[in-house]
């Protein structure tokens, strides 16, 4: 099974039995002509389908993939997230409401949140010993040692009441107003919720993390063009790199959120990530773990490999964007590595990164419904 990718602009889909039947416009330049091309494909070969930009699908095949429980995500042509169409919602209530009861709870969420975090910093950091292994570099080595300084303040981090709770607790002249070093990338509205539900030293160590491993992250690249990464900005993407790592985090999220909605969780309820309309919260906890081993991973290879030249992004005003032919080449690389087998740090068997996705939403289901007592977080060597 694998996931159906629709980036031709003006294309439409129907459906013919048991098959979807893409349907191409053919282009003279730029100019599209009554000709067209037709590409079936079968309904059981699909996991989900992903609609980019200008492209239609017909009542009969919107049925045919519902039916199916084939979830749809809508994104822009340049891969901007806009929404998702989803099967009927999973019948496990049992899970959601241990899932709504743990989000109440501040301490368990902390705890949660935790193992998000270490996890995501544990493969940043073997990310960077890996390719520092050929040519050591001094560098790397000091990020790769503050890494792991960030990894145990993580792991040692305790919950902290919120502030209101302070109010009620403690006489206003016996507060204290601690610094905490947070995620330059988080959002106000991030921090703000984060501080309250006491995740205020966990985030501070996420932060320093991400800033050590960004830090160096441009040293990795030997594309032998100037691609100007020198550190992460989601909106709007400045260099290259930030462009493809946006445009993977996108779709990354977007398929996370598929998972864990087939597994029976809300995918708006989060531990890590604050929940806001319209955000899916688990789904972004859930992926932290596979930023550096997927996207991080198949943005290196793309560059250090010279699959993608300086001439395969467009500049705008102050950002960059992908070319069509750069995307597909992108999505193509992206699901290779989705499909790629390896053999599961806990369960010992051979899996592919989709399917470790779906395990760790299986395992975080489980410890949240009391069947096991810790969720382990996904972790490579």
């Amino acid at each position: 099974m694998a996931i159906l990718y629709l980036t031709e602009q003006q294309a439409w889909v129907g459906r013919e039995g048991e098959c979807l039947i893409v349907h191409i416009p053919e282009r003279d330049g730029d100019k599209r002509t009554s000709r067209e091309r037709k590409m079936p494909v079968p309904l059981t070969k699909i996991e989900e389908v992903m609609v980019m930009g200008d492209i239609t699908l017909t009542t009969p095949a919107l049925v045919a993939l519902l039916e199916a429980r084939i979830n749809i995500s809508y994104l822009t042509r340049y891969g901007r997230y806009l929404g998702s169409l989803n099967p009927q919602l999973s019948k496990n209530s049992l899970l959601r409401l241990a899932q709504h009861e743990a989000h109440a709870d501040l301490a368990r969420r902390h705890s949660q949140a935790r193992y998000f975090v270490v996890g995501k910093l544990q493969n940043m950091r073997t990310l960077l010993m890996r390719y520092n292994r050929a040519k050591p570099d001094p560098i790397i080595s000091n990020q790769v040692e503050s890494l792991k300084r960030c990894i145990g303040s993580a792991q040692n981090s305790r919950f902290q009441r919120s502030s209101s709770e302070e109010k009620k607790l403690n006489p206003p002249e016996l507060e204290l107003d601690s610094e905490m070093e947070l995620d330059p990338e988080m959002e106000l509205g991030e921090i703000e919720t984060g501080r309250m539900n006491g995740l205020g030293p966990l985030l501070g160590s996420e932060g320093a993390g991400s800033a050590a491993y960004f830090g160096v992250f441009a040293q990795l690249i030997k594309c032998g063009w100037t691609h100007g990464f020198s550190k992460r900005v989601r909106r709007p993407p400045t260099d290259p790199v930030n462009a493809m790592l946006s445009y993977g985090y996108t779709i990354l999220t977007s398929q996370v959120a598929s998972l864990v909605s087939g597994v029976g969780f809300d995918p708006y309820i989060g531990f890590l990530h604050s929940s806001r309309y319209g955000r899916p919260a688990l789904a972004l906890d859930l992926m932290e773990e596979f930023r550096p081993l997927i996207v991080d991973s198949v943005v290196l290879t793309l560059l250090n490999n010279h699959q993608l030249e300086e001439a395969d992004f467009q500049q705008e005003l102050n950002s960059y964007r992908m070319t069509d032919a750069a995307r597909k080449i992108f999505l193509q690389k992206y699901e290779e590595r989705m499909q790629e087998e390896i053999t599961h740090p806990l369960f010992g068997y051979k899996v592919s990164y989709r399917r470790c996705i779906e395990l760790q939403a299986r395992l975080l289901s489980k410890h949240l419904l009391g069947e096991v007592s810790d969720y382990v977080p996904f972790v490579v060597r």
